[in-house]
Order: structure tokens, then sequence, then C-alpha cells
């Protein structure tokens, strides 16, 4: 029998859904029926035309909200303006390495405050939305970096423990009511950021593509396979489904043996 999912009747929040793993997931989501609300920081007329393409695709309600992750106020605002909330997916992110004895404090601030504490001002709103209509689903977009760390990119493995560590708190917190919150921990992802970067890598290292991704990009990824936006969003999906519903507090690892070594 098919494993099917019904999230008609929903509305979906993805941070950051503008590109890669957010409208990767806000696509699947609303393939299942969900009405969804894609953001990010810009409010160009292709942002707008994204919900627009998957309205008319999945037979979906599908806006475009610009909020700033960086501000606690914006991530307030966004679920606010959206009026409902039934799958929040904190999903909104940024990188920079450095050692850290030379990492720029303003970068740290950044990386901490759209990694970590937008999730923090998006829960802390749809989470009484979620409790007024009966069910909800908070969903964490981690790493594996959540789990584990590497050198130089201090705030980044900071944030994403982080976000582990506050999944738990919400799944506790909401233990006994019809909402859970669990975290997606997410290896080496092919988006369209990666995949700019395979041939300035080929280049740098004289090899070729396969070899890159193979021995460079997916080095410490044991199955030396990208994960696709695509199994993250269907991932997301069976989150939200009845068959998850004791699912809470989880950090669920999609990163191709990563984490197990």
């Amino acid at each position: 029998m098919a494993f099917t999912v019904s999230l008609t009747g929903k509305t979906a929040i993805i941070t950051g859904s503008n590109s890669g793993i957010g409208l990767g997931v806000a696509r699947q989501l609303a393939a299942a029926g969900a009405d969804v609300v894609l953001n990010s920081f810009t409010d160009r007329p292709e942002d707008h035309a994204l919900a627009a393409d998957i309205a008319a695709e999945f037979g979906v309600t599908a806006r475009y909200i610009r909020a700033d992750m960086s501000k606690g106020e914006d991530c307030r605002a966004l679920i606010t303006q959206a009026g409902r909330c039934d799958i929040l997916v904190n999903n909104a992110g940024i990188q920079h390495v450095a050692p850290i004895d030379e990492f720029p404090v303003e970068k740290w601030d950044a990386v901490i405050a759209i990694n970590l504490s937008s999730a923090f001002h998006t829960t802390a709103v749809a989470l009484p939305m979620m409790r007024a209509a009966g069910w909800g689903r908070v969903i964490n977009i981690a790493s594996a970096h959540g789990l584990t760390a590497s050198p130089y990119k201090s705030a980044y493995v900071a944030a994403k423990h982080g976000i582990v560590g506050m999944t738990k708190v919400v799944a506790l917190e909401t233990a006994e009511e019809p909402i859970t919150c669990n975290a997606i921990c997410p290896g080496y992802v092919l988006t369209p950021l990666v995949e700019a970067q395979i041939p300035d890598t080929m280049a740098k290292y004289n090899m070729s593509r396969d070899e890159v991704i193979k021995k460079v990009m997916l080095e410490r990824q044991p199955s030396r396979e990208f994960a696709t936006v695509g199994q993250l969003g269907d991932t997301t999906v069976f989150l939200c489904s009845d068959a998850a519903a004791q699912i809470t507090g989880i950090a669920l690892s999609v990163d191709g043996g990563w984490t197990a070594m």
C-alpha cells in the first residue's frame, strides 16, 4: 500500500524559502495539499512569482511575505501577517567560515540571529495558533553540524546545536498536546548554491566533477551522495503525517551516514 499524506486545510510557513532547501520543502508540502507561505529578506517580483507558480501547479494558496530573519520583530510579524500557522518550518540560515580568534563579531551575531534566534521568535508566535487550531507541527532544519562539529564554523555549529536543543524543549512543552517539534539534520544537500561551487572546486583541485564531489565535497558523507531538496521535503511531509504523531523531540539525520562515524 502506498504511503500518502494529505495536508489539505493546513497552512505551512517556511522561512528562507525562495531557493534551495526551503523552496524544496515548500513544494513538497504544497504537493501534499498544504497552503504555503514563502519567505526571505528580499521583496522582488520573482519572489512573488515563485508563490504564484506553486499555487498554479499544486492548486493551493501560496503567498510570499518578506521578513528579515535577523530581526526578532520581523520574525514575529511574519507569523502574525500570515494569520495562521499549522506547520512551521524554521529553515532560514547563513554561514561564515573563519578561525574563532578571527571570527568577525558581526558575522557571529548574524549567524546566531538568523540560524537560531529566528526560530525562537517564530515558534513563540506560532504555538498559540497551533493550540487554538488543536494541531501543529514545528520542524527545524538543523544540520549534521547540530550533532557534530567542524573547524572554522563556530557560529554555525553553535547555532545548529542550539536549534537541536530548543527542539527538545519545545517537544517537552507540547508533549501532552497534538503538537510535535522535531529537527531534521541534513548533511550536504545539492542546492543551487552548492552546485555553483562545483566548477571552482574542480579548477582548484584539478579534478573531474565526480572526483570533486566524492573526494572533496562529500569527504565526510559516507554515502558519497548528496541529499536532495526533494528528500528533505518528503521527510518534512512525513513528520507532518499522522504516522509521525508520536515522533517528537528528535534530531533526524539525513546525512548519508555522516553522524554514524
